[in-house]
């Protein structure tokens, strides 16, 4: 158990260069305090003490801003960073060396059973305020952008922002958008396109009545 506590630490010093002494570590991060509560209800939890359980969560909740289900897994040396707003499903699993920031909400879409929550494989990162929702998977070293809203598995080593999320960098190598701002729809150029259009054609029947009434006078 304390060396599971000294791994904690230490990866804070690696992931935090405003960490400056173990003793502030200790008694001031709460993403680490989250975490080691988490471990005293989920170890309740898989003992089927689910008051119990539920009641540390709440309480960590309380004091931390964050709130992790009792029956959510995590790996080794996860890292909160900053973390008021972290929520944290029941099924989430989480791997080893992830990093999430503050807003982050690893939850389910309301629609289904079972597994419900995220999976997060190792050394993925969660910026701030992204929404993760649904039983989906996160490849291992993705990384999700702040603000983003995944609700589509991600592929490893995959970089994935916006509303929905979308994959832009795939191993390293920016993924070309199907879109280009020339190639948007414009509902004003397509509207004058038509009005163009039924203009030309008003002008063709025009002609050819005009025509007619020509050819209607000569043999007149």
């Amino acid at each position: 158990m304390f060396q599971r506590m000294k791994e904690d630490v230490r990866c804070i010093f690696e992931q935090d260069p405003a960490a400056r002494t173990v003793f502030e570590v200790v008694l001031t991060y709460s993403g680490l305090h989250a975490l080691w509560s988490h471990r005293i209800a989920h170890a309740l939890y898989k003992r089927k003490l689910l008051f119990l359980a539920r009641l540390v969560s709440q309480i960590s909740r309380f004091f931390t801003g964050i709130e992790i289900h009792p029956g959510a897994k995590i790996g080794r040396r996860f890292f909160i960073d900053h973390g008021m707003g972290v929520v944290i499903g029941e099924t989430c699993e989480i791997g080893n060396d992830v990093t999430i920031y503050q807003g982050v909400t690893l939850g389910g879409t309301g629609k289904e059973s079972g597994k419900r929550h995220p999976t997060l494989h190792d050394n993925v990162l969660v910026a701030s305020g992204a929404k993760v929702l649904g039983s989906i998977t996160i490849g291992e070293g993705s990384k999700v952008g702040a603000g983003s809203v995944v609700l589509k598995d991600v592929p490893p080593e995959s970089t994935v922002v916006g509303i929905p999320g979308k994959v832009v960098i795939s191993n390293g190598v920016r993924v070309k958008s199907k879109h280009d701002h020339r190639d948007m729809p414009d509902p004003v150029a397509d509207r004058c396109q038509t009005l163009e259009d039924e203009i030309s054609e008003l002008k063709n029947r025009l002609e050819h009545l005009n025509v007619s009434k020509v050819k209607e006078g000569d043999l007149s």
